[in-house]
């Protein structure tokens, strides 16, 4: 299973929300290419970053700090967060991201996700960001009536590789993840699920590792309560051995 460590990024700092409330918000660096460096110090191979400014209004606003992550961290990027056109994709996937997220047009507009995946294949993912079972959108402000688990099983048919699927209500709580669910995603057939939201104990990443394709770490990196390295080797991603003796301390 790999391994995201997470950057989400507000007016180009790198911060954390709890539960998507952006009036609950910390601030944790204002380098977010530092903080990168030092995620793949720690052995990281991957970084899932979003555009917090972007998901919430749609435009862009921290593509240059983003570019910079892509262009000189060392990582394997995947991007989201106010991808809602061609334009973005190509811009994003031009400057090496190694995939980009869309989240509130693959609901919103579903001829565009499935030409999207035509054009670009397994470089596009779906973020599927659920609040009470039920698709959120615009940056979490405004939820759907579409059921987040029926809605992955229509991406798989439609050809989508992979989905990062995140229970908000575990997002920043510091509570654990939603393994449950997880564990009812891993019977969609030739999907590829990134489980996101809350994970915060060692014995997730050992049960995410049965039926996930990848995990996002968040808050609680930031916090000190999970070891980046450590959460490596727990994964068995094959850098793990490697980096032993790396540090993961922000």
């Amino acid at each position: 299973m790999i391994i995201f460590p997470a950057i989400d990024l507000k007016e180009g700092k790198v911060v954390r929300l709890n539960q998507g409330n952006y009036d609950e918000m910390t601030v944790y660096s204002e380098n977010p290419l530092e903080v990168a460096k030092k995620f793949r110090q720690a052995g990281a191979t991957h970084l899932h970053i979003v555009d917090l400014d972007g998901a919430r209004g749609g435009t862009p606003e921290n593509f240059s700090v983003i570019e910079q992550v892509i262009k000189h961290s060392g990582l394997s990027v995947q991007v989201g967060g106010g991808i809602r056109n061609e334009e973005r994709v190509k811009t994003y996937l031009g400057s090496g991201a190694a995939r980009v997220i869309l989240g509130t047009a693959a609901i919103s507009d579903p001829a565009f996700l499935k030409s999207m995946i035509e054009r670009y294949g397994e470089a596009i993912a779906v973020g599927v960001d659920v609040k009470n079972g039920f698709m959120a959108i615009n940056g979490w402000e405004e939820t759907t009536k579409v059921n987040g688990v029926s809605f992955c099983g229509t991406l798989a048919d439609m050809g989508v590789e992979t989905v990062i699927f995140t229970d908000i209500s575990k997002d920043g709580a510091m509570g654990g993840t939603n393994l449950d669910v997880y564990r009812d995603l891993a019977k969609i057939k030739g999907l590829k699920v990134i489980a996101s939201g809350g994970i915060s104990f060692e014995e997730e990443i050992t049960e995410l590792k049965q039926v996930a394709y990848g995990a996002i770490l968040g808050k609680a990196l930031y916090t000190g309560t999970l070891d980046l390295n450590r959460c490596i080797q727990l994964a068995g991603s094959e850098d793990g051995a490697k980096v032993k003796e790396s540090g993961s301390t922000l």
